[in-house]
């Protein structure tokens, strides 16, 4: 069993689950027996926080995760998310009061569930004052439909603003080698407020692992064909970072994954990142990466091998990047 960590009042394992991978983003949605099997193996391992949103596979992952912990409710942290809408234009956000209240109840009814532990506003609506979908985040934990309330892919200001109508007990933004820009002005408020950090994606989207070295290699359906960081041109230069992640792991007898998600998880113990897989081997190197101890001469290696300005593209295509707050 893997320790536990904080994310402000709320104690978790101290790595998480991602769970959108189950039934979208990263090729088809091939075998939900063995993603439910990803679960019940995370718990036993001590990974209690699940993560998953409204928004992935249209609400199917909600679903999927709901059937994997029925019975289990007790042993699950469960998180999801509201926020994030697909339109004919892309995607887009949306805060309003209404719209936070009926997300949530219809998440509930997704997962079979009467209550969620950590519910995130997905993105930032910037047409709705965040102090509106604050306060119907407040209300939800007075009625006992929500534990706590966390914000993801936000800006500092808004993080002030959204806690100052009720406490932000996480941020959840990319935090990885290759994704540091939380690490400033963000990470700094989050500390100052007590607020924990859920680094998503804290493994570059599978490419840190050095599973990827080409785009031909991925499903047709795989949203990382269309990402900057893994076009041609890019991917050659980052697979540079990678090979020299590799050659410092193999020194330590661990994979270049697991020593990507050692450093994260070395950033502090109010960080709790959410590696994201749908099969019980990654997993299992996933969660040993939780208990690999860095010293401050291994992080100095890994960030001289991985400085913050070598990676090469845009952590999102155009579209999507204007999706994000600035």
């Amino acid at each position: 069993m893997i320790a536990t960590r904080k994310l402000g009042e709320l104690e978790v394992g101290a790595q998480g689950l991602g769970c959108m991978g189950m039934s979208q983003a990263y090729g088809v949605r091939d075998n939900d027996e063995e993603s439910i099997a990803t679960v019940h193996r995370a718990l036993e391992l001590g990974v209690t926080l699940l993560d998953t949103a409204n928004v992935y596979g249209a609400g199917e992952n909600e679903k999927l995760v709901g059937r994997a912990i029925a019975g289990r409710r007790d042993e699950v942290v469960l998180a999801t998310k509201f926020g994030i809408v697909w339109t004919d234009d892309g995607m887009t956000a949306r805060g309003d009061a209404a719209y936070v209240k009926q997300s949530c109840d219809e998440s509930l009814q997704r997962l079979g569930v009467d209550h969620i532990d950590l519910y995130y506003q997905h993105r930032v609506d910037q047409t709705v004052p965040v102090e509106e979908t604050w306060a119907a985040l407040a209300e939800l934990v007075q009625a006992g439909k929500i534990r706590y309330a966390g914000i993801s892919e936000a800006g500092a200001e808004t993080i002030r603003r959204a806690h100052a109508v009720h406490p932000v007990t996480a941020l959840q933004s990319e935090w990885s080698l290759w994704t540091r820009g939380i690490e400033d002005e963000i990470l700094g408020t989050c500390r100052e407020l007590g607020i924990g950090l859920v680094p998503f994606s804290p493994l570059g989207r599978g490419f840190l692992t050095g599973a990827v070295t080409s785009t031909k290699d991925l499903p047709d359906d795989d949203v990382r064909r269309n990402m900057p960081r893994f076009a041609d041109g890019n991917l050659e230069r980052n697979l540079a970072i990678v090979d020299a992640l590799r050659n410092l792991a193999a020194e330590k007898g661990v994979t270049a994954g697991q020593l990507a998600l050692a450093w994260v998880q070395a950033k502090g113990d109010d960080v709790v990142p959410i590696p994201g897989t749908k099969r019980r081997k990654y997993l299992t190197e996933n969660v040993a990466a939780a208990e690999l101890e860095l010293s401050e001469e291994d992080i100095a290696a890994i960030e001289q091998v991985a400085p913050a300005d070598a990676v090469a593209g845009a952590r999102y295509p155009e579209a999507l990047a204007r999706a994000a707050e600035k």
